[in-house]
């Protein structure tokens, strides 16, 4: 049997309980056509890069499955009919990856950061006047006010 990796997105607006019971929904779909569902990840309620049905954000899940083409036609099939499904992909694989996928491992990650005050390595900026010179360009001498005089001059003629 050949072993694939399925992602699916559900509707923002149903709850969890409803997008664990579409999970069941699809994992029997597999089982009952001689497959197996290896693992399967929520990766919760995340936003999406653009709107896909009028909605913002959707929930992610993600199958492991060995199992026959035909399994995962249906369950495909299924997943296209139901209104809760946003999108699907399922993507044939050599092998399945062991432990939790990288979405799960940078969610655990984010929570062991330091909050945004500490920078970590980065320079601090705070001392950017003793730069010097540029060296780029030439030197455009003082600063001269002569638009800004002209432009006051012409004001005061219209308004006489």
């Amino acid at each position: 049997m050949a072993l694939y990796e399925s992602v699916w997105i559900a509707r923002q607006d149903i709850s969890t309980t409803q997008v664990e019971a579409l999970t069941e929904q699809f994992s029997e779909i597999i089982k009952n056509n001689g497959g197996e569902v290896k693992s399967n990840e929520q990766w919760g309620l995340r936003s999406l890069a653009y709107k896909i049905k009028k909605n913002r954000k959707g929930h992610y899940v993600m199958f492991n499955i060995e199992a026959p083409a035909s399994a995962v036609a249906e369950m495909e099939r299924n997943m296209r009919l139901n209104e809760d499904v946003l999108r699907c992909l399922t993507l044939r694989v050599d092998a399945l990856q062991e432990g939790q996928s990288v979405m799960l491992q940078q969610r655990g990650e984010r929570s062991d950061r330091p909050d945004r005050g500490d920078r970590g390595d980065r320079p601090d900026r705070g001392d950017r006047g003793d730069r010097g010179p540029r060296g780029d360009r030439p030197d455009r001498g003082p600063r001269s006010f002569d638009r800004a005089e002209s432009n006051e001059s012409r004001s005061e003629g219209d308004a006489a």
